[in-house]
């Protein structure tokens, strides 16, 4: 009998063991290299949309002096507002097109305004050289080329099954002058929910302890950085 134990415990049982050893080894070794597999893999979308709030974000600046502190105003100026564009027509290497420019300015004295000389242009005189500026639509002027692009995506950190982007704007003297400066973050904790949770802790502490943010920030409140993200 003891010999039938033997031969079982040899043949059938130790092998499932040595099976089941190699597997938990080979999981444990490839657990976190998945985690960083996917990691990085998050990361490159939430970075697009750290880049597209930020292009917002230089447009709002730009038609309002100061940042959105809010992504629901970002949202809100996006859908209705207006961005002013300068457009310049024909060029200043065409010498022909340039003297016949200067001399419909001649006609009218020099009291032409640009806006006049685009309304000449669209009635069909296409040697003129000039810049104007008009106001258009934010809608129809950023990510136009982009046709799954949803604004109102940027509100949401993805994969996070709905946690918000941390968004702050300020007016900061810096100095002697104010200076607008805004930050958004995804913090780990959100933009990794659903994976090993004491990898993404560890990440964290290891992020502190390089001083770092334990997520994704773009911009700082703190100090002018030009908007820089911190992958970047």
């Amino acid at each position: 009998m003891n010999g039938v134990l033997k031969k079982v415990l040899t043949y059938f049982v130790l092998p499932l063991i040595i099976v089941a050893l190699a597997y938990a080894i080979v999981t444990s070794v490839m657990k976190p290299v998945r985690f960083k597999k996917e990691t990085e893999a998050r990361k490159a979308v939430a970075v697009q949309q750290m880049k597209d709030i930020r292009t917002l974000q230089v447009a709002y600046k730009t038609s309002t002096g100061h940042y959105a502190a809010t992504i629901d105003s970002l949202i809100d100026y996006y859908n209705n507002g207006k961005m002013s564009i300068v457009m310049q027509i024909g060029s200043a290497d065409d010498s022909l097109a340039v003297a016949h420019t200067e001399a419909v300015k001649k006609s009218k004295r020099g009291k032409i305004t640009g806006a006049e000389l685009y309304e000449l242009y669209l009635k069909g005189d296409k040697n003129l050289v000039f810049s104007v500026e008009n106001n258009v639509s934010v809608k129809d002027t950023l990510f136009a080329s982009r046709s799954d692009f949803d604004v109102t995506a940027l509100k949401y950190i993805p994969f996070s099954e709905g946690d918000t982007v941390i968004v702050e704007a300020i007016i900061k003297t810096v100095s002697g002058v104010p200076v607008p400066l805004f930050e958004a973050k995804m913090p780990y904790r959100s933009l990794l929910k659903g994976m090993d949770n004491q990898l993404r802790i560890n990440l964290d502490a290891e992020q502190r302890k390089m001083n770092r943010y334990e997520g994704l920030q773009l911009g700082s409140i703190s100090a002018p950085n030009n908007n820089a993200g911190n992958w970047e």
